[in-house]
């Protein structure tokens, strides 16, 4: 699948016209992981935002240096890492590779730069990334209550 296909399918970049998405896909480029990678750890900086292309990532909260806890996946179109783009770029949790997983990388520095620099397009991708943050904190919310699906 081509990087504007990609692009257009996550909840980041949807909103943008095929003119800021062309703009946005010149940033970013294709990078593998192999099952069992770690590709951010958890209270550490982060300098790269991902959108999974094709893969399956785990997403763990690290209690103490012993204690690991899934609480999350992500998969095809959604991103990862989005504190690269937000100070002080602190990865809020752990991400590990479960399977082969195909990603598209930004620097998130060279992004959030475009992003102040084309407010049309800071905007939308900000917008996105709030999107992101907030339903990654519902299914959160929705675990610790223990419900298992929305109605």
């Amino acid at each position: 699948m081509d990087k504007l296909d990609v692009l257009r399918k996550c909840d980041v970049f949807s909103r943008l016209d095929d003119m800021q998405l062309a703009e946005v896909a010149k940033m970013c480029t294709p990078e593998v992981f192999k099952p069992g990678t770690i590709i951010a750890n958890q209270d550490r900086k982060e300098a790269k935002l991902y959108v999974i292309e094709e893969g399956l990532v785990a997403i763990i909260l690290e209690s103490g240096p012993l204690s690991q806890r899934q609480v999350q996946a992500a998969s095809n179109y959604e991103v990862l890492c989005w504190s690269a783009m937000l100070e002080p770029h602190i990865c809020t949790a752990t991400v590990k590779a479960m399977e082969k997983t195909k990603v598209l990388a930004f620097d998130g520095a060279y992004l959030h730069g475009l992003c102040l620099s084309r407010p049309d397009i800071g905007c939308r991708v900000s917008h996105g990334i709030a999107r992101v943050v907030a339903t990654r904190l519902q299914n959160a919310y929705n675990q610790l209550l223990g419900i298992t699906s929305q109605v």
